[in-house]
């Protein structure tokens, strides 16, 4: 049984990850923002014997983070880190307020960084450990209507790239997924994807994921 850590765990592809994940006997650490929504997931787990707690963070918030893994690190021993978390805000690049795109990179990027630069002394120390970063193909290609989205992407690649450079001499493996569009409540609040039914549920892409770990990049379209 693995331990593994999975920010954004309360909706959507991460909801479908912890679940996906618990169901193969690893115990699941639901990382998020709202705690109704990861104690749901909680108790969906166990329900089914699974095991699970659940942790409220923004992951945005760099001493939040550090706060969290270091509480975390005396009670649990990690496995592997889900780096799930992300908002997205999209249409013409002129019509996105700064505070929106300054979200984006702050969740998207800096969040990513900062739980990945949290749990990396303890991977280092024990020379184990796996990062996977879920990115979208909105980091492979540039897309319209997607400018800052895709920037944040890009962002994550190259993050993720270098990272598994730095620690190519080390145990510790680094992976990225560009998955492609889902239907999940990341669209509830805007209209750039109109027709939800052409793309695959958050069910499928988690299984996805979990059928390919093993591979260095992930993509799945």
């Amino acid at each position: 049984m693995k331990t593994i850590l999975i920010t954004g765990a309360g909706t959507g592809l991460g909801k479908e990850l912890a679940l996906a994940y618990a169901q193969e006997g690893n115990r699941i650490i639901l990382v998020g923002r709202t705690r109704f929504f990861l104690e749901e997931v909680r108790t969906m787990i166990e329900k089914t014997d699974g095991s699970a707690i659940s942790a409220t963070c923004d992951i945005a918030d760099s001493k939040s983070v550090e706060q969290l893994l270091s509480h975390l690190n005396e009670a649990e021993k990690i496995d592997q880190v889900i780096n799930n978390a992300g908002v997205g805000y999209f249409g013409p690049l002129q019509e996105i307020p700064a505070d929106r795109i300054s979200h984006m990179i702050d969740t998207n990027v800096k969040g990513t960084i900062y739980v990945t630069k949290a749990i990396l002394p303890t991977f280092l120390e024990r020379n184990a450990g796996k990062i996977m970063n879920i990115i979208s193909t909105a980091g492979l290609r540039g897309k319209v209507h997607e400018t800052a989205y895709c920037a944040s992407k890009f962002a994550i690649r190259g993050f993720t790239e270098a990272l598994a450079k730095e620690l190519a001499n080390t145990s510790i493996s680094v992976s990225g997924v560009y998955m492609g569009g889902m239907d999940t409540p990341f669209w509830d609040e805007n209209h750039h994807v109109t027709d939800r039914s052409r793309l695959k549920s958050a069910k499928e892409v988690a299984l996805d994921i979990l059928e390919r770990e093993n591979e260095a990049e992930l993509i799945i379209g």
